[in-house]
């Protein structure tokens, strides 16, 4: 799942330079290209990196781009931990509508969409994986505080997916649409069906803070 990424910086090592060229070149080239349109010949030219290091090691595009897609959470900051459930689903929640409005975002988005394999090979990705036992962590810290968490799934569904629907399928959504959402989440059940949220109390403006993907979030 796509969340906010940090700058890109320069690894050490000649095989993390290696990927980190070959990633930035890919990153470059889809600023003005599709993915269809993308070349292990145009990466080469584009990295420096020579065409046989890059077959040797990735072997084709969609092999490439889901590397792509897999080191996007290395370039994350952890999930927020604010010491209240709403400010940090707040918090989250912005981070991710920032990330995916800004152009990284919606390449790895793209890059995601464009490698999900057919039926019956499809399953949940090690990127969701990761995020959802991460995600699961930040309402287990609220249980513990003695709040009132939502499941992990209602998390996905009432917040997350909007987030990437809107991204994929029209336009990404700002700050209050993202509260807006988290409202959602945090209303009583039977609110939540009406379509109304839960009011929120009166306070300053919410600061994103650092949050950690896709996919990719």
């Amino acid at each position: 799942m796509a969340t906010q990424p940090q700058p890109m910086q320069r690894p050490q090592g000649r095989s993390a330079r290696i990927r980190y060229q070959v990633h930035r070149a890919v990153i470059e080239l889809l600023e003005d290209r599709t993915i269809d349109e993308l070349s292990i010949p145009l990466v080469a030219e584009r990295s420096g990196v020579h065409q046989a290091t890059i077959y040797r090691r990735w072997g084709s595009i969609p092999v490439l781009l889901n590397d792509l897609v897999a080191a996007g959470p290395a370039r994350t900051a952890p999930l927020p931990d604010t010491g209240t459930l709403r400010e940090d689903l707040d918090a989250y929640a912005i981070a991710v509508a920032d990330s995916l409005a800004g152009p990284l975002g919606v390449l790895m988005l793209r890059a995601a969409v464009s490698n999900i394999p057919p039926e019956p090979d499809r399953g949940p990705s090690a990127i969701l994986l990761e995020r959802t036992r991460q995600l699961q962590d930040m309402l287990d810290r609220a249980q513990a505080r003695g709040e009132h968490p939502p499941s992990v799934d209602e998390l996905l569904e009432l917040v997350v997916a909007p987030l990437y629907f809107h991204a994929l399928f029209g336009k990404p959504v700002g700050p209050e649409h993202a509260r807006g959402l988290v409202d959602r989440l945090l209303a009583p059940p039977a609110t939540r069906q009406r379509g109304k949220a839960a009011p929120r109390a009166r306070r300053g403006p919410t600061r994103a803070g650092p949050a950690a993907t896709a996919p990719g979030s």
